[in-house]
């Protein structure tokens, strides 16, 4: 019977292990403790855009390296609802954001609004400055073609008249 228990509890932990971000995991090898680790995202405000980020996961380490990938796409419908929500200023807003160290070291992804060209923009960056470089990648979503996009309006338009 207990052994049952532990087989039922050991099943219960491997199923929410499966539950997490993680979508792969590659080894660097076999003389080291490093894997590349590649994680889903979808964005809080826009559902319909997912960011594939990938990192180094240094096991036995006090901190994972600070080099990232990230690529996003549009992987459902962008509505201007979603649109309306977001920070729209030139800064943009953090949307994702894990710990790669017990010394304050985090990866952040954060989203920017390209009005002019009505594109999402992503950024994943590491808040520690490593070897005199903080390491970042980006990402970009344009909304042609969704529902949020917006035909632009050119100066030469002019509505037409009747004679």
């Amino acid at each position: 019977m207990k052994a049952w228990i532990g087989m039922m509890g050991l099943a219960a932990v491997t199923l929410l292990a499966g539950c997490g971000d993680d979508v792969g995991k590659v080894s660097l090898g076999v003389f080291t403790t490093k894997d590349v680790i590649i994680e889903a995202r979808q964005d809080p405000k826009i559902p319909g855009v997912t960011c594939h980020i990938s990192r180094i996961e240094a096991n036995l380490d006090f901190a994972d390296p600070s080099d990232m990938g990230i690529a996003c796409r549009q992987t459902g419908p962008i509505l201007p609802a979603d649109l309306a929500n977001i920070d729209k200023s030139h800064g943009g807003e953090v949307v994702f954001k894990a710990s790669l160290s017990i010394l304050f070291k985090s990866l952040k992804v954060r989203r920017i609004y390209d009005a002019d060209n009505q594109t999402l923009i992503y950024l994943s960056y590491s808040t520690k400055e490593i070897d005199g470089s903080h390491k970042h990648s980006l990402s970009t979503v344009p909304l042609y073609g969704t529902q949020a996009w917006q035909a632009p309006v050119t100066q030469n338009e002019a509505p037409a008249t009747k004679n």
